[in-house]
């Protein structure tokens, strides 16, 4: 096993922060969804109730619930001291402290870790590494989201970054990613390659979003395939 929990700082945003950041209406919700590194958000578990098909795919999904909950409750206050520090970098009106913060973030997870153990066995949380294949045929969602990952983590590298949306692109009919800047809030040169790459087979529209946590975090990629 190749990943490492320990390599891992869960944290997770819930249902209402993402319809927020991937502009996903009432329509959208009807769709059939994939979570592309979802890790313990809540989207899944809110939605499913609601009567939403989503599927969540991350690699911590190998692990089991009470792995998960150690590990959040292990890097818990580490965060959450971190945020402390750098308040700075953050809007704070709709969250307006970090004590707020924390109570929605671990609200979220509560709400994940109680449905996780049933979600895998309906196979609504699966284990799954980008950019390896999916165990999906073509076509089989409407809508797949990737939040705080793609794009974001730079240092991954342009072929990953292409490799992974390619494979999304593959199953999914659209692909969302939130936010377009690295953890730095900044563009970068690799963001404006990766994004020019699909805008040659692809639709590609970047919109603003009124989510806007992390400053400067707020313009959504939307990719579509032209059907």
């Amino acid at each position: 096993m190749s990943f490492k929990l320990n390599s891992v700082v869960p944290w997770g945003r819930n249902i209402s922060e993402y319809r927020e950041m991937f502009l996903l209406s009432g329509e959208d919700m009807k769709k059939r969804i994939a979570g592309f590194g979802d890790g313990p958000a809540s989207f899944n578990c809110q939605a499913s109730e609601q009567g939403s098909s989503v599927i969540s795919f991350d690699p911590i999904y190998q692990f089991s619930e009470k792995e998960l909950s150690d590990r959040i409750n292990e890097v818990r206050d580490t965060v959450i001291q971190q945020m402390r520090e750098n308040m700075e970098n953050y809007v704070w009106d709709k969250i307006t402290s970090v004590e707020q913060l924390e109570e929605i973030r671990m609200s979220a997870m509560r709400m994940f870790l109680a449905d996780f153990e049933q979600g895998k066995k309906e196979h609504r949380y699966i284990y799954h590494e980008l950019p390896d294949r999916l165990p999906c045929a073509d076509d089989s969602f409407d809508i797949g989201l990737s939040s705080h990952f793609l794009l974001m983590y730079t240092a991954l590298g342009y072929d990953f970054h292409v490799d992974a949306i390619t494979e999304m692109l593959r199953v999914c009919k659209e692909v969302r990613i939130f936010p377009l800047c690295d953890l730095d809030s900044n563009s970068s040169e690799m963001i404006e390659k990766v994004i020019e790459y699909f805008r040659k087979s692809y639709a590609v529209e970047i919109k603003e979003t009124d989510y806007e946590f992390q400053k400067g975090a707020n313009r959504l990629l939307i990719i579509k395939k032209n059907m």
